[in-house]
């Protein structure tokens, strides 16, 4: 199963980082703050990480979606 998020999901992260959500730690590069800064409505897809640890799982966002009105009307 394919699992995205989007920044109001997200919290509206202001700055790169580790974060904790429910599903694990998610890590948020300034490269993925600046396409959500440009497009609000985007959707990443989340991409798990090996775990090193055996603890808690560890993501990174991966592609992303525009949704279909981004181009505004």
């Amino acid at each position: 199963m394919v699992t995205k998020i989007t920044w109001q999901r997200a919290g509206r992260v202001a700055e790169p980082g580790r974060y904790m959500f429910r599903f694990g730690w998610l890590t948020i590069a300034a490269e993925d703050l600046a396409i959500w800064q440009q497009f609000p409505d985007a959707t990443f897809t989340l991409v798990q990480m090996p775990s090193h640890s055996g603890g808690s799982d560890e993501f990174r966002l991966g592609a992303f979606e525009l949704p279909a009105n981004a181009g505004g009307d």
